[in-house]
């Protein structure tokens, strides 16, 4: 197994620390723990929370034959927030199929997650370098696009583009395409009445505690918060945010550190973008500046996913 290192565990431990000490946590750090990797594993099983994206994966399989085509049989895979890879393998098992080789780039801040894609791309005898980089800066984005020469196939799925600022990440990823390239995104469409209460569901509950048992916190310890506001930037973008409520004095362990929380204090902790569809459509074609070729609205209504190029 191949992982090429831009983001260190020292970095992202020392980012850490000072993370927990600005009472902020983003998104990377929700996976650096083993068992937060694990418990996202089986989140994203849930047929519940994510059975309609993995069931527009399998549609999209039928484009297999058209993309091996488009590529010439060679196909850089660059998935970006790969994760353990599950829905990237679905696609990359079916342009197997249609002939295509495919060499997979599975990029993530989480070794444990960069552990998991990589091995199940070897089981299903594909190529695989993992790149363990930080997909919200354009400078890891860049040193990941260019790890393959185009044409390639970019893959940023499972709403991750959500879960940091999508008016600046599209761009980033824009910025790394070239035409012949083709990139796969997906949003979540904004219900009012059913996007909240996905988030307090109890397997959701269970990932973001996994973050804080990593630290010492457990659940008796506090509570965890949602928020729902409006991105006023662009009508249609819902953005949900998740806190931490010390419910007593406590202190975190954050590598070897003691950090004392007060009763009452509150830790930030990741957000996600959720998207009415034309807002979606917008940031995606006018902001981000790309085409879109084709989309597909997951069974349940819950994901858009589109098929772009620049």
């Amino acid at each position: 197994m191949k992982v090429e290192v831009v983001l260190s565990e020292a970095d992202i431990a020392e980012e850490f620390v000072e993370a927990v000490e600005a009472r902020d946590l983003p998104e990377k750090f929700f996976f650096w723990f083993p068992r937060a990797a694990a418990e996202w594993s089986a989140l994203i099983g849930d047929v519940e929370l994510y059975g309609g994206l993995n069931e527009t994966w399998k549609e999209l399989r039928a484009e297999a034959p058209a993309l091996a085509r488009h590529f010439g049989g060679r196909i850089p895979v660059i998935s970006f927030g790969a994760g353990d890879g599950s829905r990237d393998r679905l696609l990359m098992n079916a342009l197997k199929d249609a002939g295509a080789e495919c060499l997979y780039f599975p990029v993530d801040a989480s070794q444990c997650m960069l552990e998991m894609a990589c091995a199940g791309a070897e089981d299903d005898d594909f190529e695989a370098v993992g790149i363990k980089g930080d997909i919200s800066s354009p400078v890891h984005l860049i040193y990941a696009a260019d790890a393959a020469e185009p044409p390639r196939l970019f893959i940023i799925s499972g709403n991750t583009m959500g879960s940091f600022d999508p008016l600046a990440e599209i761009r980033y990823i824009a910025q790394c395409m070239k035409p012949e390239d083709r990139l796969i995104v997906d949003g979540e469409i904004f219900d009012e009445a059913k996007s909240r209460l996905r988030r307090e569901n109890p397997a959701a509950r269970k990932f973001v505690g996994a973050l804080l048992a990593g630290v010492g916190i457990e659940k008796d310890d506090g509570e965890i918060r949602f928020n729902q506001k409006r991105d006023e930037r662009h009508e249609g973008l819902h953005l949900f945010t998740r806190s931490f409520r010390a419910g007593r004095d406590l202190s975190a362990t954050v590598a070897g550190q003691e950090i004392p929380l007060e009763r009452g204090e509150l830790i930030g902790m990741n957000f996600q973008y959720v998207y009415a569809p034309e807002a979606f459509r917008w940031l995606v074609a006018e902001h981000g500046g790309l085409e879109i070729l084709k989309e597909y609205r997951s069974p349940d209504g819950r994901f858009l996913t589109a098929v772009c190029k620049k």
